[in-house]
C-alpha cells in the first residue's frame, strides 16, 4: 500500500465513522479529487460534507475555523504547502487564540498540506515552510514518513486534539509504498512522549550506533539506500523519525543521541532558524561536553528553488548531504 492509499483510506474511515468531520478545498471535489488524488472518491460518497472553494486560502481557513467552533472537525485541503503563508493570519491570529481566550472553547481544526520540492514545480510550489509554524502556542505540526502510517496518524489527530494541528505531507512520499519490516533494515514504532510515534530504524543488529541521525517527514525516502550503503561500510545508525515535529518528543531523540553521541540532524527547510536548530540547541544543553563531535545540521540552499531539475537537485536536501554530514561527524577522532 502506498502513502497516498492509506491517508485516503484513512479519510474514508473518518467519515464513515464521525459525523462531524468535513473537508473544505480547493478543486477536492470527483473527479478531480485534489491536486495530488488523496481527497479522490471522498465527495461521491460522502457528498454533503465535501466541499470545492474559490481560490481563498485565508478565506477557507476562515471559514473552516467558524465550523471548528461550531463542533464540526473541519479538514481544509491546502493544494501546496506554500500557499500556508495565505492562512498564517488565520491560523496563528484565529484558531490558536480562541481556546485561550474564552473558557470552553475548542477549536479542532486540521489543515493539510503537501511540502516539499523534487518535482520540478519551481519556486513558489516546491518549498517546506514548516519552520515558519514552529513555537507557535496552541499549534501542533504532524508529518508522517513512510514508515508511519498516515492515514492511522490524521484518525488519531481527529480522536485526541481539540486545538489546530498542521498536517505535512511530503509530495514525494504520496507514490511510496509504506516501508514494512526487513532483516536487512529493521525498524520500530514506539510512542513518544508527545502521544504520537517515532520511527526508530537501525541498520546493524549488535553493539551500539556510530551516529545518530534524526530527520522527519519526506528525509525517510532517502534512508533505505542510504543507510544499506552505510551498513556495508560497516556504519552503525540509528534513524529517529518523529511524526510529531512540534512539540517535538525530545526525551525519546536524547536517549538515542545520547548511545552514538554524534548527532547529524536533517530537514527539508532552507538553512537557518529550523526545526534541526531548535533540536540541536536542546540536546547540547543535555550532552554539554559529551559529544564526540559538533551536531551536523542537513538542510537545503538558502536560495530561491529553481524550476530546472538539475538545478533543484542542487539545491535541495539530498542523500548525499545526508551521507557526507554522517562522514564528517565520523572524521571527529
Amino acid at each position: 500500500m502506498t502513502y497516498l492509499q492509506n491517508l485516503q483510506n484513512g479519510l474514508f474511515d473518518l467519515f464513515s465513522n464521525d459525523p462531524r468531520v468535513i473537508l473544505l478545498g480547493e478543486d477536492v471535489l470527483d473527479p478531480y479529487g485534489g491536486a495530488f488524488k488523496v481527497t479522490a472518491g471522498l465527495s461521491t460518497q460522502f457528498p454533503n460534507r465535501v466541499f470545492t472553494t474559490p481560490i481563498s486560502e485565508a478565506g477557507i481557513t476562515g471559514v473552516a475555523i467558524g465550523l471548528a467552533l461550531r463542533g464540526h472537525v473541519p479538514i481544509v485541503e491546502i493544494m501546496f504547502g506554500d500557499f500556508l503563508t495565505l492562512c498564517a493570519d488565520q491560523i496563528i491570529n484565529h484558531a490558536t487564540k480562541f481556546p485561550n481566550m474564552y473558557q470552553g472553547v475548542t477549536c479542532p481544526l486540521i489543515v493539510r498540506s503537501p511540502m516539499g520540492g523534487g518535482r520540478g514545480y519551481g519556486p513558489t510550489h516546491s518549498q517546506s515552510l514548516e519552520k515558519m509554524f514552529l513555537g507557535i502556542p496552541g499549534l501542533k505540526l504532524i508529518a508522517p514518513s513512510h514508515y508511519h502510517q498516515p492515514g492511522k496518524t490524521i484518525q488519531q489527530i481527529v480522536v485526541r486534539e481539540t486545538n489546530p494541528v498542521i498536517f505535512i505531507e511530503h509530495k514525494l512520499l504520496y507514490r511510496e509504498t509504506l516501508q514494512s519490516n526487513s532483516d536487512e533494515l529493521p525498524f520500530t514504532l514506539e510512542i513518544d512522549e508527545t502521544g504520537y510515534q517515532t520511527a526508530i530504524l537501525r541498520n546493524y543488529r549488535f553493539g551500539i550506533p556510530d551516529v545518530c541521525l534524526i530527520g522527519y517527514g519526506g528525509i525517510s525516502r532517502f534512508l533505505p539506500e542510504l543507510l544499506k550503503k552505510l551498513a556495508a561500510e560497516e556504519i552503525r545508525i540509528v534513524a529517529l523519525l518523529p511524526e510529531s515535529i512540534d512539540p517535538v518528543p525530545i526525551e525519546m531523540l536524547a536517549h538515542f543521541a545520547n548511545e552514538a553521541r554524534r548527532i547529524v540532524i536533517a530537514e527539508e527547510s532552507t538553512e537557518g532558524f529550523t526545526w534541526a536548530s531548535s533540536i540541536a540547541s536542546q540536546l547540547y544543553e543535555k550532552f554539554w561536553g559529551k559529544l564526540y563531535c559538533p551536531i551536523k545540521l542537513v538542510t537545503s540552499n538558502r536560495c530561491t528553488i529553481p524550476t530546472a531539475i538539475e538545478q533543484e537537485t542542487t539545491v535541495l536536501i539530498s542523500s548525499l548531504k545526508i551521507e557526507n554530514a554522517i562522514l564528517e561527524a565520523l572524521s571527529w577522532a
